[in-house]
């Protein structure tokens, strides 16, 4: 056991103030902890809760958390469980996008203000992961993060489902009227047959992956799925790794260093990870004071290799990643690719290399060696001009008919363009993409605004679109679609998306009309609608005159103090006030006492 003083010991040892100390060690006193284990001087180590009836993809973690307890007992911390704020994806309306930052801002709160020394991060859906990593590196006290794990493999009539991903080719089904609502139901359920996150490559398995290769996991934890006995096993040494770090003071500021984040988006690309990961990864690298942007996306990660064989970009799903060997089977073979730092520290105080230069590939059809992959470039494609400063278009999942269909003229290859059909927002979507009268054929390319972080609000996932139902009665699954929200990880569609900035804060989008054409060109980055510089012009100024984009109403007072402080998809989608506050444990201290 070190002998260094930790946090804890001034709430529980404050000798110049025992009549305070005395408050706090009264009140934890009264559920059974012993003055003995207050005033022992061992590290106090929380685990920030996500589980709970709200957020089933995360539900596991309350008995994982038993786990955790025992780890840390063992290694001599003392546990203290608190909950985090719940984000459940699917079910949070307007938009789960709009509690990331919410759920960040209470975890800084509660690391800061409570006598805690080390922190167990309890990750898995989507934005519960970027949510506890901002908040951990922001206090930058010692923190480990354990995934929840992916749920087992999805199954219908002998096929696999994956989550998510199977409820896109339902809807389409369902449109196409090949199914009815309860072949819908049962179809999109047979891909949830266990408690844990989405099993395909959606922003859950992604973001969880991202965190072992970032180094705020243990090694091999991301993709152990969730009811396997491993997965409890790997929260035990979890417990037993933070307080371990706590003794070394090994902070988030010593793992993710800007290789750190560098290395998470090559294997972001390998991995086929989702479109969300560059908001996450780049709102993470703000707080901890790293600069990152998306041209690092572009220039390290766009032509990394597709390796990993997971739904949507692929045909596996989560048991079978980590039957393959997970994330050290895939930094292994990049790092025998040399396409990573192998010095880069990680929770357990060994370098990447060290914890996976050995690891090998165990099902090469599930994760293909570095020279065998699915695709050759796999990243995302950074798009600028008229319509946006930036927008992402993930290239792992432009199936072999879209390409064939828009990015294969011999005259003009890697580009396509057409007349566009706007939405504003996905109501209008629904309402109007099966009428005929809208105009919708093969070459159309559907935009959806006024769904990004002001106008929405919080960014939604909505950009991904079916064709109208009788195109997909003649064949045509896929049209290309531009927006400034979101896409689920988990949709398979091409789509140019997280453009910004979004129409409600003045972006090209907002200036659209139906039948413009627009042009975009993956050769060049260029995304531009076709209208002349002085129609572009006026319309402008007749956009400004009328007030800019009408956003609905704020609901709540979060929505309405998020606006008010939210920046851009391109930027992290981050609090902009919240960025000066960093490393608080080195910064700020110990709070001034409460009585």
């Amino acid at each position: 056991m070190s002998d260094r003083s930790f946090r804890s010991q001034r709430w529980f040892n404050d000798l110049k103030n025992p009549d305070n100390t005395s408050l706090y060690l009264g009140w934890f006193m009264n559920y059974g902890i012993s003055l003995e284990e207050l005033r022992s001087g061992r590290p106090v180590i929380g685990i920030a809760q996500t589980g709970s009836d709200l957020s089933p993809c995360n539900r596991h973690h309350m008995v994982l958390a038993d786990r955790v307890r025992a780890g840390i007992i063992e290694a001599g911390g003392i546990p203290f469980e608190f909950p985090v704020h719940p984000i459940q994806e699917t079910a949070k309306r307007p938009t789960a996008g709009l509690d990331r930052n919410l759920a960040y801002m209470g975890l800084v709160e509660v690391l800061l203000g409570y006598p805690i020394d080390g922190v167990v991060l309890t990750i898995g859906c989507d934005k519960t992961t970027p949510a506890c990593l901002m908040a951990a590196a922001t206090m930058n006290i010692p923190a480990i993060a354990l995934s929840v794990g992916p749920m087992l493999n999805g199954w219908h009539e002998g096929q696999r489902t994956g989550s998510g991903t199977i409820a896109w080719k339902a809807r389409e089904l369902l449109a196409a009227g090949e199914i009815d609502e309860e072949g819908f139901i049962k179809l999109v359920a047979s891909s949830a047959p266990s408690t844990g996150y989405c099993n395909t490559m959606g922003t859950a398995t992604t973001m969880n992956s991202l965190t072992e290769a970032l180094g705020m996991s243990l090694p091999g934890s991301a993709a152990i799925p969730a009811p396997h006995r491993d997965r409890a096993e790997c929260a035990w040494r979890t417990g037993k790794a933070i307080v371990e770090m706590v003794q070394a003071d090994r902070k988030p500021s010593d793992i993710l260093t800007r290789q750190a984040f560098l290395n998470a988006i090559v294997v972001n690309s390998a991995i086929g990870g989702s479109s969300n990961a560059p908001i996450h990864l780049i709102a993470l690298a703000r707080h901890m004071g790293v600069d990152l942007s998306l041209d690092d996306w572009q220039a390290h990660g766009r032509d990394v290799p597709l390796m990993v064989n997971l739904q949507p970009a692929g045909q596996y799903l989560g048991e079978d990643y980590f039957r393959a060997g997970g994330v050290p089977a895939v930094v292994g073979e990049l790092l025998r690719a040399g396409l990573l730092d192998a010095g880069a520290l990680t929770a357990n105080g060994k370098s990447i290399g060290e914890n996976c230069q050995a690891a090998k590939i165990l099902d090469e059809d599930v994760i293909r060696p570095f020279d065998r992959p699915l695709k050759a470039a796999a990243g995302f494609s950074v798009l600028k001009g008229n319509l946006f400063d930036s927008a992402i278009m993930k290239l792992s999942v432009i199936s072999p008919d879209f390409r064939a269909r828009y990015l294969s003229n011999p005259d003009d290859p890697e580009a396509f363009e057409g007349p566009v059909v706007v939405f504003d927002g996905p109501e209008e979507y629904h309402r109007l993409i099966d009428d005929p009268a809208l105009g919708v054929n093969e070459h159309t390319i559907l935009v959806m605004r006024g769904t990004g972080p002001l106008g929405y609000p919080g960014a939604a996932e909505v950009v991904n679109m079916r064709p109208p139902a009788y195109l997909l009665e003649r064949g045509v699954a896929a049209l290309p679609c531009m927006g400034d929200g979101r896409q689920s990880g988990t949709s398979g569609s091409p789509s140019i998306l997280n453009a910004s900035p979004e129409a409600a804060a003045g972006g090209g989008l907002a200036l659209l009309r139906n039948g413009d054409r627009v042009r975009i060109d993956l050769k060049t980055g260029a995304a531009n609608a076709l209208v002349p510089a002085e129609e572009w012009a006026a319309r402008r100024l007749e956009f400004e005159a009328a007030g800019g984009y009408v956003a609905p109403a704020s609901q709540s007072p979060w929505q309405e103090l998020q606006r008010a402080w939210i920046g851009q998809l391109q930027t992290g989608a981050v609090l902009e006030p919240a960025v000066k506050h960093q490393r608080l444990a080195q910064t700020v201290g110990v709070p001034r006492h409460n009585h």
